[in-house]
């Protein structure tokens, strides 16, 4: 939060880096609403959900006529986000093709919609975040250096739940009162060894995956006091050591797909909706299913899963 109070205040572009389900699109806000363009708008774009040919014509806008479908004029993101703050979400999803257009725009300011003439220019802050490693994916050419460069004025990392485990407490509490108020039901009671038990989780999911579950307990608990028993059963285990040997550790692809696969059974293989995997891993539906096919994962046939319990 010191650091958000730095940066918000200024005009300089803002990069958010930290994983999936840290809280980089809360911070995004906070940076708007802590600077002085807080009554401007604040526009977000998922840049992971983005089909690649219509890019342009979702942040630029496009012309009455500029494609086939294109039935009137359309404002694009800079020019609904004028006078306040874009948020890029997801920037390190972005192909390269559009990366080098919005490079351009960020350069000076301007740009066109698909099929006009007439050269607009627009006043906006830039916010980005990414769960990737955008230098990683410059090392593969997978990300332009200059627009790395361009967006990362000041970098803020936000750390993953595991590690500042001393928030549990404080986050289960605001959760279950945040949706408390939202049913309209008293606040519940947390037994003790509920967050003892919280605090042996790895926390794949981060805060999100925090804020379903307590979401969860609150609704099956009885008497409203939330036990052990309400929590469904996770995959705990003692803490990983900060400084583990480099040996130790899994391949990213390896670790992303065990973190897929059990996003996916403990959402009982269901993708799209409020309880699915997609909405738990903080990513689109069919980014989620591409996923799948990369590591092939499938949901097991009844058979399956009879023999395997």
């Amino acid at each position: 939060m010191s650091q958000l109070h730095v940066a918000a205040p200024s005009e300089v572009a803002v990069l958010i880096l930290g994983e999936t389900g840290t809280g980089k699109g809360l911070a995004a806000r906070a940076i708007h609403y802590l600077s002085p363009r807080r009554e401007g708008p604040f526009i977000q774009v998922n840049c992971g959900a983005l089909p690649e040919g219509l890019v342009a014509s979702e942040l630029f806008g496009h012309e009455k006529g500029a494609f086939t479908g294109a039935t009137s004029r359309k404002l694009g993101r800079f020019e609904l986000a004028d006078g306040g703050t874009l948020f890029l979400d997801e920037i390190g999803d972005l192909p390269l093709d559009s990366q080098r257009v919005l490079l351009q725009v960020l350069q000076d300011g301007t740009f066109q919609r698909v099929g006009g003439q007439q050269t607009l220019r627009v006043d906006v802050r830039v916010v980005a975040a990414t769960n990737r490693d955008l230098k990683e994916a410059m090392r593969r050419g997978q990300f332009r250096e200059d627009l790395f460069y361009r967006l990362s004025v000041f970098v803020l990392e936000l750390p993953p739940l595991r590690r500042r485990r001393e928030d549990l407490p404080m986050l289960v509490h605001h959760f279950a009162e945040q949706f408390a108020r939202h049913l309209h039901r008293p606040v519940p009671r947390i037994e003790a060894e509920v967050l003892d038990y919280l605090a042996a989780y790895d926390w794949p999911g981060n805060v999100r995956e925090l804020e379903h579950l307590v979401q969860r307990a609150l609704l099956v608990c009885r008497d409203n006091y939330i036990r052990p028993a309400d929590l469904p059963i996770l995959d705990v285990r003692p803490a990983a050591e900060p400084d583990r040997p480099p040996e130790e550790f899994l391949p990213l692809d390896e670790q992303e797909r065990q973190v897929i696969q059990r996003a996916l059974r403990a959402c009982n293989w269901v993708m799209y909706g409020e309880r699915g995997a997609a909405r738990l891993l903080g990513i689109h539906p069919e980014r989620l299913r591409a996923k799948m096919r990369k590591y092939g994962l499938r949901r097991p046939s009844k058979s399956t899963a009879r023999f395997s319990s």
